[in-house]
């Protein structure tokens, strides 16, 4: 259970705006959907991901590394590792199988399967994007437990787009037709309370200083 006592001492170490910017971005999370990316090359690649998945309301990203393992380009994500809960897998096998025990259907994003179209994708679905590796696309471990394969209409020659820019465009349609349904996308009561807790954390420098104070006076 959230501490909301100590929730709220943390947040009169705030700005009134910060305060409003923290439940107005919360009231648009959702974990609804949620995206994978197998084995990018391309650091920027999955940092920028990143950035598209705070800025559509997307709580979590997860990575899986059996291969290529990083770090996540502050730069590019440009504070979006504070924002989006990240996990991480050393198995796409054991990615695919948490996200199936979460009620998750995997959605393999290719330009190679006659499946469906962004347009035509069912968003009351809660749904796992997964992006693949630059060249290789995903692999085949994925698109074998693939519920659904899904592309963007495409006109021109080339035949796909970079992740980071086929995450943004799929997110921003999904996340959008989503919230004019009546489904339940948004994080529950109690996930609000921890994020905004957890941000508290990650904003607040001195943070730990004002845990142990509090704790102090509490317990006297």
């Amino acid at each position: 259970m959230i501490d909301i006592k100590l929730l709220e001492h943390l947040e009169t170490f705030l700005t009134e705006d910060r305060i409003k910017r923290f439940h107005k971005v919360i009231d648009k999370r959702t974990k609804f959907y949620t995206v994978a990316t197998e084995d990018v090359y391309q650091l920027h690649n999955t940092s920028a991901v990143m950035r598209s998945c705070d800025v559509f309301g997307i709580q979590e990203v997860n990575i899986v590394e059996e291969t290529n393992s990083k770090q996540i380009d502050k730069e590019i994500a440009m504070g979006a590792q504070k924002w989006v809960d990240l996990n991480r897998y050393h198995s796409v096998k054991t990615c695919i199988k948490d996200l199936k025990t979460k009620g998750y259907q995997i959605v393999a994003t290719t330009p190679h399967k006659e499946d469906c179209e962004l347009y035509d994708f069912d968003v009351t679905k809660k749904s796992c994007f997964f992006f693949g590796r630059e060249t290789e696309g995903l692999s085949e471990a994925v698109l074998k437990e693939a519920d659904v394969f899904l592309k963007i209409p495409m006109s021109g020659f080339t035949e796909s787009l970079n992740i980071s820019v086929s995450a943004a465009i799929i997110l921003q349609h999904v996340t959008t037709k989503l919230k004019k349904t009546n489904i339940d996308w948004q994080l529950t009561e109690n996930e609000k309370l921890e994020k905004r807790l957890d941000w508290c954390k990650k904003t607040i420098k001195s943070y730990n200083e004002i845990i142990e104070r509090y704790y102090e006076a509490k317990n006297h």
